[in-house]
């Protein structure tokens, strides 16, 4: 201990030792220079200050949320917007404090400037870890009769509204990783939830069926998830549906590898928001009355920017592999008291339920399709480029354990190399008729690590000597094990 610099060297191996381990200490590094001075640079710029991007601030839910955000004084947010003018005097109207937001263009029209976004972000950043991603933004194009494609080739909807947030969770979430309380939050829908009758009872009905669209690429003039004929409504709904769907993906795949807690949320109908925009001025006008006083659903702008800024700041919220909503029965409280509250009622029973009120909602059986979400997990992955790494769970750090394990390795792949060697003509079509993908042989190479691989070379003398004396040492078989079936 008195040698300062074998303690300090050991101490990091030690520490080597548990990142490679655990993924909560995973996140702790030794100091150096470069990450020393990115630390500061961070802390110059953003204080204590958790950062937290979300998409679409320029309108809507987004905007509500990044204003919540920031009257906390506990968030840096990053809007990721696709018009920077617009987004400027948003800012200026909704009285944003501007030292604690950075809008930063990102059209989720085009795989490129997620790129380029996601670029300029880590920059932005100085090393510091994303604490909070919102994939809010989305378009809604329930009126058209025909389909319009990004410069990318795809429907509008399907990219803006998924494709795209999925390529920007996958860049992302490396970093996110490294943060101690990280959470990605996808806005999800009633209509992409068939299991009410805002999802189900209401046509047309977010149904994926086999993924066809995207199993052949999802390009023009493909214009729908199921490649089907097109339809505005059933477009935005399936969009919903795949977010979803990717939520519980990620949760399953990554909560544990990562400790980013993944969810979804359907926030309420916002039936006043601009997401409506693309409606006939009837529908505009008549729809907010209609949620309002019938049916209990409607949810102002500001309280859903509350909502989703709960889900991304609430301890109880932490959880992974949530679908978050709040209230229960929509037209309890309904009449005089509607009235005289314009339409939104505050607490159990309206759609206007505050804090306490949130609660983990059920999903549908479209939404908790595992089968299908992988296959939509593996299409989108291809179509767009996104990189995800390997999923695996944590391991215990112990160094006897980690030689034991890579010797049972090698061992192993070595009985295999000579179990695989009888393999019985199995054929090239399995019984559902698919091709069978043949089994990669271990290659029962050597451990690079020198102490395992000493131990190895012990292990097979040892297992040598022991099969050949093993009818000495532990008896000859009985005839009923070698003869009888």
């Amino acid at each position: 201990l008195h040698d300062s610099n074998g303690f300090f060297c050991c101490l990091g191996s030690v520490l080597w030792k548990v990142e490679r381990g655990f993924t909560w200490m995973g996140k702790i590094k030794m100091p150096t220079i470069t990450n020393l001075g990115e630390m500061m640079a961070g802390q110059a710029k953003f204080g204590d200050k958790k950062i937290m991007v979300v998409t679409g601030t320029s309108s809507g839910l987004g905007k509500m949320t990044a204003r919540t955000a920031l009257r906390t004084g506990e968030y840096h947010v990053i809007g990721a917007v696709r018009d920077l003018d617009k987004m400027e005097l948003v800012a200026e109207l909704e009285e944003f404090d501007m030292s604690s937001f950075t809008p930063m263009e990102c059209d989720l029209s085009s795989y490129a400037s997620v790129d380029r976004f996601c670029a300029q972000l880590e920059e932005f950043t100085k090393g510091r870890p994303i604490d909070r991603l919102a994939c809010n933004a989305a378009v809604y194009q329930p009126s058209l009769d025909y389909a319009k494609y990004t410069e990318d080739g795809h429907e509008q909807q399907m990219q803006i509204n998924f494709l795209s947030h999925f390529k920007l969770i996958s860049k992302l979430m490396p970093n996110m990783a490294k943060s101690e309380d990280a959470r990605v939050v996808l806005v999800g829908s009633v209509t992409g939830n068939d299991n009410t009758v805002g999802g189900g009872g209401v046509y047309p009905v977010a149904d994926l069926k086999e993924l066809e669209g995207l199993a052949h690429g999802a390009q023009k003039p493909i214009s729908m998830i199921d490649g089907y004929s097109f339809n505005g409504a059933k477009a935005y709904k399936d969009s919903k549906l795949c977010l979803m769907m990717l939520s519980n993906m990620l949760h399953d795949k990554y909560h544990r590898q990562t400790g980013i807690a993944f969810s979804s949320i359907y926030p309420g109908c916002i039936a006043e928001s601009p997401l409506f925009r693309e409606k006939r001025p009837w529908f505009r006008k008549y729809f907010p009355v209609f949620m309002k006083y019938v049916t209990g659903g409607f949810v102002g702008e500001e309280e859903a920017g509350q909502r989703l800024f709960q889900v991304m700041h609430d301890p109880r919220c932490t959880k992974s592999g949530v679908y978050w909503s709040w209230n229960g029965g929509p037209r309890e409280g309904r009449g005089a008291e509607a009235i005289e509250k314009g339409g939104q009622i505050m607490g159990a029973g309206g759609a206007g339920g505050g804090w306490d009120s949130i609660f983990e909602n059920d999903q549908s059986n479209k939404v908790m399709d595992s089968e299908k979400t992988l296959k939509l997990f593996k299409y989108a992955t291809k179509i767009t480029g996104a990189q995800w790494p390997d999923s695996n769970q944590p391991t215990s750090p112990c160094p006897t354990l980690a030689v034991i394990g890579a010797v049972t390795a090698a061992l192993n792949a070595k009985e295999e190399m000579e179990r695989m060697k009888g393999a019985a003509n199995l054929g090239d079509v399995d019984i559902l008729g698919q091709p069978i993908v043949r089994a990669e042989k271990p290659s029962g190479g050597m451990v690079p690590n020198p102490v395992a691989e000493g131990a190895f070379v012990a292990a097979s003398l040892f297992e040598e000597v022991a099969k050949r004396q093993a009818g000495k040492v532990l008896g000859e078989l009985p005839d009923e094990a070698v003869e009888k079936a």
